[in-house]
Order: C-alpha cells, then sequence, then structure tokens
C-alpha cells in the first residue's frame, strides 16, 4: 500500500503552456506506467482557459469539483459542464476541455494511455 499524501489545498504547478491557452495549474495525484501510462491529476483553469485539442490512447475521465466550463469533442457542439459533471472521451477521441469565459474551473482528470497534443481550439465562447 502506497502512503496517503494529504494536501488541503490541492494547489499545482503550472502545466505545459505550449498545450493550454492562457493559465492553468496540476496537481499530480497518482500516476503510473506499465502496463499502460494511467494518470490522475486536479487540473484548475483560470477563467477562459482551455487546453488544445488533444486526444488519450485509452481514453480519459474528467469529473468536476468546481466552477463551469466547456468540453467538445472533434465534429460535436461544445457542451457546458459544471460541478457534479463526469465526462468520459473513448480511446482515442479527440477533443478540448477547460474553463468559461466568466468561471474558473477544475476537474479530476484520468488519464489512460499516452496524450497526443493537436492544434489549438478556435472556438470563441460568449
Amino acid at each position: 500500500m502506497d502512503i496517503v499524501t494529504r494536501d488541503e489545498a490541492l494547489r499545482g504547478e503550472p502545466v505545459d503552456p505550449s498545450h493550454f491557452t492562457r493559465t492553468a495549474t496540476a496537481r499530480p495525484i497518482h500516476r503510473t506506467t506499465e502496463p499502460n501510462p494511467v494518470s490522475v491529476a486536479v487540473v484548475r483553469f483560470e477563467a477562459g482557459a482551455r487546453n488544445r485539442w488533444h486526444r488519450h490512447a485509452g481514453g480519459q475521465v474528467l469529473h468536476v469539483i468546481e466552477g463551469e466550463g466547456y468540453v467538445q469533442a472533434r465534429g460535436e457542439q461544445p457542451r457546458r459542464i459544471g460541478v457534479g459533471d463526469t465526462v468520459s472521451t473513448a480511446p482515442g477521441e479527440e477533443h478540448w476541455h477547460g474553463a468559461g469565459p466568466d468561471s474558473p474551473m477544475a476537474h479530476v482528470a484520468v488519464s489512460i494511455g499516452e496524450t497526443t497534443w493537436l492544434e489549438p481550439s478556435q472556438l470563441e465562447l460568449a
């Protein structure tokens, strides 16, 4: 059994700015590499921040814990998400997610397999 780590604030470190617009932070909670990479993190987006289009080889699960935001799968309309919402993406599904224009947002992200980063989203949210 691993030791339980306590971090009351769940504060994160800045994420790679080449994968996000505006400011976002990630607080890793768990990571494995074998047999398949799995990572669990709390990701916090400032208002208007979001990530680039991307995909996860094994899919991703997001659970919103603060604020409101959006998620969009390639070829679909953006969908508003808020506290308590859980989003599942299929393996290889191209998508992006992030905060709304007027509200920060935080979610727990469970990412399975390697992440492939793609182009920025050009969508303007009002």
